[in-house]
């Protein structure tokens, strides 16, 4: 099976006062299609830097990375934010919809950046939300909505755009212990699709869920 994602002695280092500090260190990982990872770590570890280098939201400064076969290290900023918006889609912790607009709009947004038609980003958004159960809501407000309610949404707007690759941190952390398996078990049947999921948690039973776990433990990687 081919490599998703493939990471080669990765670097970071932060420059904070007069102090280096080496977030990651020699980072090596691949990544199948299909393939549900955890990345599983406390804080402080380097998750979330490496989080943010996998989602093209920071830029590669030692080491290569390769997403589906393109030199993301060689990108720059403009080519970054292309890849995040065609080939990611990002499930946060805190589910980051825009609160003035109907669960619909936010759902139909990353399509109407990428310059869809209206008409063209409504009936995929429309499909999403009734897949993931959500199809009686699309009228209302992510604040009429409860948590789970709320985090089904992203995830219809991280699948929107069929994204190569789904990058959730922290996924279940604003849940409650019943929705948050609730959750985890929609993760499954994703997974169960085809799609790839790399999941960013602090929580060895969140973790259990997926079918492969690395840790990562200040800043360096373990199988």
């Amino acid at each position: 099976m081919p490599h998703l994602i493939e990471l080669t002695d990765i670097s970071r280092r932060f420059l904070v006062g007069d102090t280096v500090v080496q977030a990651l260190k020699h980072i090596h990982l691949q990544v199948n299609e299909g393939e549900y990872l955890a990345v599983l770590g406390p804080s402080g570890s380097g998750k979330s830097t490496l989080m943010n280098l996998l989602g093209c939201m920071d830029h590669v400064q030692s080491g290569k990375y390769f997403l589906a076969g393109l030199p993301v290290h060689r990108l720059h900023d403009r080519q970054l934010s292309i890849v995040r918006n065609r080939m990611i889609g990002f499930i946060f912790q805190r589910y980051h919809l825009i609160p003035t607009y109907t669960v619909l709009q936010n759902v139909m947004m990353p399509l109407l950046v990428r310059g869809a038609s209206h008409r063209e980003a409504q009936l995929a958004a429309l499909e999403q939300l009734v897949l993931l159960g959500m199809g009686e809501r699309v009228r209302h407000s992510p604040r009429e909505l409860s948590g789970g309610q709320q985090q089904r949404v992203a995830i219809a707007r991280a699948l929107v755009g069929g994204p190569k690759l789904l990058l959730a941190d922290e996924p279940t952390g604003a849940l409650d212990s019943n929705t948050g398996g609730e959750v985890m078990r929609l993760f499954e049947r994703l997974h169960d699709r085809g799609h790839t999921i790399v999941m960013i948690t602090h929580d060895s039973h969140i973790a259990s869920y997926a079918e492969r776990t690395v840790r990562i433990v200040d800043g360096e990687l373990y199988s």
